[in-house]
């Protein structure tokens, strides 16, 4: 009896350690295309002067002056090519999560020299679910990198509304440095 069990979990061990009868390994990744891979780095654009107090206040009238026209309640935030923060505002009536968030979008605008639409559209539209992954990314339209003379002089971010509305009125107020 003892040696008919003993064959019989050797039988089954077997059986486990083979896996489904007919099943194919699975296929190996495929490599990157060369065609995929871009010849100059993206976002390039290098660090400039910290941006001013007077100008960060100019771009944040203008957001909000943007949002009160519409009937928006928002936060906005400016920070400088070092990622401090120089200015903010957040409106009454705008929700609380909207501060922290607005100085998150405009961090991440800076810090990775890019629109954070830029991630946004990459998640969404292009399956780049790893960008989850990187902590210091808040992959959400509203943050938007302040450019002067080809230099990223900080960025500004704005939260309240839904993505599209931030976007609109963070794009107010970066425009009266990106021209």
């Amino acid at each position: 009896m003892k040696r008919h069990l003993l064959r019989l979990a050797i039988v089954c061990s077997a059986l486990i350690l083979a896996g489904p009868a007919g099943a194919e390994p699975a296929p190996a990744p495929a490599a990157p295309s060369l065609d995929d891979i871009p010849d100059a780095m993206p976002f390039n654009t290098p660090y400039g002067a910290p941006i001013s107090l007077r100008r960060a206040q100019a771009a944040i009238k203008a957001a909000t002056d943007e949002a009160e026209k519409r009937g928006w309640q928002v936060s906005v935030a400016v920070l400088d090519s070092g990622a401090n923060l120089v200015g903010f505002v957040h409106m009454d009536g705008a929700n609380i999560a909207s501060i922290g968030i607005a100085q998150k979008k405009a961090s991440t605008a800076v810090e990775f020299r890019r629109p954070t639409k830029a991630f946004e559209d990459g998640i969404q539209k292009k399956g780049y679910n790893y960008l989850l992954s990187i902590d210091p990314i808040l992959a959400s339209r509203g943050g938007i990198p302040l450019i002067e003379d080809g230099k990223v002089i900080g960025a500004i971010g704005c939260s309240g509304g839904t993505g599209s509305q931030d976007e609109a009125v963070c794009t107010v107020g970066a425009a009266t440095i990106n021209k």
